[in-house]
């Protein structure tokens, strides 16, 4: 819309039509002539401005607005650009420790290596030591069974060798551990004498050997075991009786009449039933000597040759004989069932695992 000029003058009305002559009214004033139009584009420019003004106080805002958030972007990105900076310098030496971890992680791998490698030697050494170890002190604690009598160093040994046993974990040593379990057993029910006991019995019998009667002995009624002339019969009041009675005794024994089963006894002269009683101690000192060495194979062989001179060359008649040949039986008995237990088994075994280990540790040596 355009308005009109404040200046134009205003438009002259139409001309009436002739008519009669009218009076001419008086002009108006030239300021009391304001359009509406005029005022409604004075107000359209008064809005105008004002939108106008608003827009730039706006825009003007704006700008501010994005002055400052250009000035913290630049701000942050002086400090992104810093922090990557640093972060850079940080990957920088991040990657160089990783690099001196990684060599030292080298390191260590070949030292694990090494130090597997020489576990594997020490446990091999140490398992055949072991063997070793176990098959000397088995040995010597037989030795001391065998001198004492006694089964308490074998059973020590023993169990001991069990208990390092069970801590092993060689798989060659399982045999080892399956014999010292069936040695022990066998060991604890093994019956050991009484080697006093037995020692007594035999000094008994080497005291009654000088009053054992021989097979031959003449003089001495056979079966005596007391003084001889005592009986039920009364003695004799007169003296003459006494003598009487002495003569014929002594005649008596001049003549003796029985059956002779061993011919070789009956024809020993003094001086061998000396030496026969003599070889029968010897015997039985052998046999004394043997248990106190707990040699019992060679006790049982002199008691054997005891009891048969003592069956051979005595009077088995005699009460003496019959006692001796008694006690005699009895220590045979006692020593029939005695043996110290050995541990053969476990020392062969032990002897196998101590091969097996010399024979593998060239081999080991040979693949490192």
């Amino acid at each position: 819309m355009n308005p009109e000029p404040m200046n134009a003058p205003p438009p002259l009305p139409p001309a009436p039509a002739e008519a009669s002559p009218a009076p001419v009214p008086a002009p108006r004033p030239r300021h009391l002539g304001l359009q509406p139009g005029l005022v409604a584009a004075w107000l359209l420019a008064a809005v105008a401005i004002t939108v106008s003004v608003l827009l730039w106080q706006k825009v003007e805002g704006m700008q501010q607005q994005l002055a400052r958030q250009s000035a913290d972007a630049g701000s942050k990105s002086v400090e992104a650009r810093t922090l990557a900076r640093q972060a850079e310098e940080t990957v920088r030496d991040t990657a160089a420790k990783v690099a001196v971890l990684e060599s030292r992680v080298s390191d260590m791998s070949a030292y694990r290596a090494q130090l597997e490698d020489l576990v594997q030697t020490v446990t091999r050494v140490r398992d055949e030591n072991l063997a070793v170890e176990l098959d000397a002190a088995l040995r010597v604690a037989q030795d001391q069974t065998q001198l004492t009598g006694s089964v308490e160093p074998l059973l020590a040994a023993l169990r001991t060798a069990e208990r390092r046993l069970g801590r092993s974990t060689d798989p060659r040593l399982a045999p080892v551990a399956r014999a010292v379990a069936k040695d022990l057993e066998r060991v604890k029910a093994a019956s050991i004498p009484d080697t006093a006991g037995l020692l007594a019995r035999i000094d008994q019998l080497l005291r009654q050997v000088d009053d054992l009667p021989a097979a031959n002995d003449v003089g001495r009624p056979r079966g005596d075991t007391g003084p001889r002339g005592t009986g039920s019969a009364s003695a004799p009041e007169s003296w003459w009786a006494r003598q009487w009675h002495a003569v014929l005794a002594q005649a008596q024994g001049l003549l003796r009449v029985g059956r002779v089963e061993r011919p070789e006894a009956s024809m020993m002269s003094p001086e061998q039933v000396f030496f026969v009683r003599e070889n029968l101690k010897l015997r039985l000192q052998g046999a004394r000597l043997a248990l106190l060495a707990r040699q019992y194979e060679a006790a049982r062989a002199d008691l054997a040759a005891a009891s048969s001179a003592l069956g051979t060359w005595f009077d088995p008649a005699s009460r003496r004989t019959q006692a001796a040949a008694t006690l005699l039986q009895q220590v045979q008995a006692s020593t029939k069932a005695a043996d110290l237990p050995r541990v053969d088994d476990t020392l062969v075994a032990l002897g196998n695992a101590v091969a097996a280990g010399s024979a593998t540790s060239p081999d080991a040596a040979g693949s490192r």
